[in-house]
């Protein structure tokens, strides 16, 4: 999720228009629907963060950390924003842990977090089987990154959906995103790829008898197909939908 999409829902969130979240901070109604639709040329400057963090009652200083984690290399935020994931998954196996013979409680609500920073690596078909290339990339790196909450799974990918067979709950344009580290079950919105040749497809999964695997549209228009397990390299569920404007 991106810093403007945060901004954006918050301030729905608390029933306000842009035009008084701009009256209240002095900014324009104009610059703000810019930087919540990510089109802004001009990065928000600082003063106008911490204004933003106060009338929508953010944690104080998180929109700076979004803001300025956005502007470094990407390779520069990768390598931080894995170590920070790293560091927060010890932190809280040491507060799971037993201390003097009882568990300490949880821990209240989770400060919002701007998410860990997902590769789009290509395109699937949400219709017939289509070729797919990953374009060679090693895991976790591509030419374009979706930043997703809660994603804890180093081996998630995204890419964009092609096609109408998923319609309505998934548009053509549509960026999903898919962990293989998620269980599937029956009824799952997946990620398939086969074995031999090198295709892949969108589509709901279903475990029929006889190691076989009915792959199953979404839109009516389109009829289920039935194929043998052995034939499917991966299946990976979709966890996230970043739905296309």
């Amino acid at each position: 999720m991106s810093l403007g999409e945060i901004i954006r829902n918050k301030r729905e969130e608390l029933g306000l228009t842009l035009d008084e979240v701009g009256s209240r901070i002095g900014f324009s109604k104009p610059y703000l629907s810019t930087i919540e639709t990510g089109k802004v040329n001009n990065p928000p400057s600082d003063e106008l963060l911490q204004k933003l963090e106060k009338v929508l009652g953010f944690e104080a200083g998180i929109l700076l950390y979004m803001a300025h984690m956005e502007r470094l290399p990407t390779d520069v935020r990768e390598k931080v924003e894995t170590a920070e994931a790293e560091n927060e998954k010890w932190r809280q196996l040491n507060k799971g842990q037993k201390k003097n013979g009882s568990q300490e409680a949880p821990d209240k609500k989770p400060s919002l977090s701007p998410g860990r920073l997902v590769p789009i690596i290509n395109k699937v078909a949400a219709g017939y089987p289509t070729d797919f290339d990953d374009l060679d990339y090693p895991v976790g790196v591509a030419d374009d990154y979706i930043r997703c909450p809660d994603v804890h799974d180093p081996n998630a990918f995204a890419v964009r959906v092609v096609g109408d067979s998923m319609e309505p709950k998934f548009r053509e344009g549509d960026i999903i995103v898919f962990s293989p580290a998620t269980e599937v079950r029956n009824g799952d919105d997946c990620f398939v790829r086969f074995t031999s040749p090198h295709e892949t497809t969108f589509k709901r999964v279903f475990f029929e008898p006889n190691n076989t695997v009915r792959l199953q549209p979404r839109n009516d228009k389109y009829p289920p197909a039935m194929v043998e397990g052995k034939k499917i390299n991966g299946i990976y569920r979709a966890i996230i939908r970043h739905e296309t404007l």
